[in-house]
């Protein structure tokens, strides 16, 4: 899991950072923001102090009925040692008594002029973003008809190849030779090309190319969501292949399955046109048409007519 900083979301979001400086480099561990409503009536006893916090319009209009002496408490109590930060919003004026106990404990108080709301959805957009689980793969990751295909197998079988070949066909390459994932979402998962490697293509004889340097920014993209792979290995005239495809095979990558197809290389065979029909394909299922289903029906009933027949 990546590693935030209320020092990243300053930067981020731009935030006027009313005190509390010492604190700016606290680690944010969840995605998850609070708006402590019942912490301001005092009520303490499941306050998720690890959250950032937000006030907004609400909570600060109620705190302006307490006494000073009530002001102070919930302040105090708002400003643990595991708080990672305290953020207003609308620019409200910062109370003097948070001031004060964000100082005593170095929590980062900060100001935004964005409405509550609004802030809350980009900020919780933000952290998901940072915080989701991630794993890095060895394969290339290409755009195809807004299919992102993930190309694995064993080193040498062709994967920077053919991905070679589709981007000259019109295709997008996002990395090759190692894709960072991220699960963004119980079933999404968003590839990235680390930096430094980031358009660029090994080609074993002929080097390192830059891909938008050879083809133009329209064959490149920063990143994709990864929707299927295919798996590239050497053809095994001992192993029985799928001829249907009927059978449907799943890769499990954090804790999302993808569907996964296995195609046998040997010479002659066109990798690059098999990948964009079976990315093609990978979307008409998704519409719902499936020829592998509607084929082996029209078989059944061809079968079943014959038997008729005999009768």
């Amino acid at each position: 899991m990546a590693k935030v900083t209320t020092k990243d979301i300053i930067d981020q979001f731009k935030l006027e950072l009313v005190s509390g400086e010492e604190g700016i480099h606290r680690p944010i561990i969840t995605s998850d923001i609070s708006r402590p409503g019942l912490e301001m009536a005092g009520y303490f006893s499941y306050y998720p102090a690890e959250r950032i916090q937000l006030l907004g319009r609400t909570e600060m209009s109620f705190y302006e009925l307490l006494s000073k002496d009530e002001r102070m408490d919930r302040m105090s109590q708002m400003c643990t040692d595991n708080t990672p930060g305290i953020i207003l919003s609308r620019d409200i004026k910062v109370p003097g008594e948070l001031i004060e106990a964000s100082m005593q404990n170095q929590v980062p108080v900060m100001r935004t002029p964005v409405k509550t709301t609004r802030f809350s959805s980009r900020l919780t957009n933000f952290l998901e973003s940072k915080l989701a689980p991630t794993t890095a793969l060895h394969g290339v990751l290409v755009d195809i008809y807004g299919v992102g295909v993930l190309i694995t197998g064993k080193s040498g079988v062709g994967k920077s190849e053919t991905a070679l070949e589709l981007v000259k066909r019109g295709h997008r390459l996002v990395a090759d030779d190692s894709v960072e994932i991220r699960q963004e979402d119980t079933d999404t998962l968003i590839g990235t090309s680390p930096e430094l490697i980031e358009h660029l293509l090994e080609i074993r004889g002929l080097g390192i190319i830059n891909v938008m340097t050879l083809f133009g920014a329209g064959a490149v993209r920063s990143y994709k969501r990864v929707t299927l792979v295919i798996d590239l290995e050497i053809w095994d005239k001992n192993k029985q292949y799928d001829r249907l495809g009927l059978d449907e095979e799943k890769m499990k990558i954090i804790d999302t399955e993808v569907t996964k197809i296995t195609l046998p290389v040997r010479p002659g065979r066109n990798l690059a046109v098999i990948i964009e029909v079976a990315a093609m394909n990978f979307r008409l299922k998704r519409m719902g048409v499936n020829a592998a289903e509607q084929f082996s029906n029209r078989l059944a009933d061809v079968i079943v007519d014959g038997d008729h027949d005999d009768i």
